[in-house]
Order: structure tokens, then C-alpha cells, then sequence
């Protein structure tokens, strides 16, 4: 049984590895940001401006353990959800976690060119937006810090890097 869970800040690419690796392993591959959109027939900015990131938080947390339940899958978790409740611990029980660590300059310039609405993000200035990514990236990394395999992906700027990444996850966890 195959179980990768891919966790790390916004913009670290999470989908665009786990979407790679799970047509490379031929495994379904789950977005849970996308999965509680799917659930909630509500964008993750509706839920978050209805409702806040609290009850986000909630059930996102609720939504991960019914996915984590899955079989043969990767999945992509949202920046903040190894962060609330016992996710990341329920995380490493649940399947093989790899931490995409990249830096703050690198995951800024992700998150420059990237199409999604980030709401922890709107109404922010680029400096503003800097500044979030280090103190954040900062407050998360104990939890992060905790997946069972961490790859630096601050090289992984090409379809070519990205195949690299997709080799170096298969060597380190199968």
C-alpha cells in the first residue's frame, strides 16, 4: 500500500510534485485544499471569509483524516495543516510525510507567479507578503521539521527539476 503525504509552506509545490509522483507510482492523487472545496461546494476563500480560519482549521482537520484513510494515493496538504490539532503526528501514522522545504526568497517568487487565491495572503503589499512568508515559515518549521523525509526543493524551477524531485521522493521512500 502506497500512502505519500506532502506537506511544506504555500507555494512550495505540493501539487505540481504530488500530481508528478502519483502518475509516476500510478496512484490517485489528492489535493485537500481541493478535496474540502469538492466536500464544502465552497471555495477555500468562501470558508474562510463565512466562516474564519478557525473553523477552517476544523474541517480541514476533519477532511484530512477522511483522506488519510485512503489507500495508494498522494496527497498534498494545505501550508497550515500539519500546523492545528494533532495533524502532524496523525500525518506520520497515517503514511510516508515528506517536508518540500524551499526558502522565503524562493517560495516569494513561487507564490508570484502561482494563479491561485492564497486568502492568509490578500490585501498584503510584496513586503508584507515577504515578511508573512519568514515569520510564518518560521513558526511552522517545528512542525514541519517533524515529517519523516525532507527535500529541498529551492533547485526545483523546471519540468526537468521537478522529474529530479520525483526520482530523489522514490529513492528515499521506496
Amino acid at each position: 500500500m502506497i500512502r505519500v503525504i506532502l506537506i511544506g509552506f504555500m507555494g512550495a509545490g505540493k501539487t505540481t510534485v504530488g500530481k508528478a509522483l502519483a502518475k509516476a507510482l500510478g496512484v490517485t492523487f489528492y489535493d485537500l485544499d481541493w478535496y474540502i472545496e469538492t466536500r464544502m461546494r465552497k471555495t477555500v476563500k468562501q470558508i474562510f471569509d463565512e466562516q474564519g480560519e478557525e473553523k477552517f482549521r476544523k474541517i480541514e482537520h476533519n477532511m484530512l483524516h477522511e483522506v488519510a484513510e485512503f489507500e495508494n494515493v498522494v496527497i498534498s496538504c494545505g501550508g497550515g495543516t500539519p500546523c492545528f490539532y494533532d495533524n502532524m503526528d496523525y500525518l506520520n501514522q497515517q503514511g510516508d510525510t515528506i517536508y518540500l522545504k524551499a526558502s522565503p526568497d524562493v517560495l516569494y517568487k513561487h507564490l508570484k507567479i502561482a494563479k491561485g487565491v492564497r486568502p492568509l495572503l490578500l490585501n498584503k503589499t510584496p513586503e508584507e507578503v515577504q515578511v508573512y512568508i519568514r515569520e510564518e515559515l518560521s513558526r511552522r518549521e517545528q512542525f514541519y521539521g517533524k515529517a519523516k523525509h525532507i527535500l529541498n526543493i529551492d533547485v526545483m524551477d523546471s519540468l526537468d527539476k521537478v522529474q529530479h524531485c520525483i526520482e530523489e521522493i522514490k529513492k528515499t521512500v521506496f
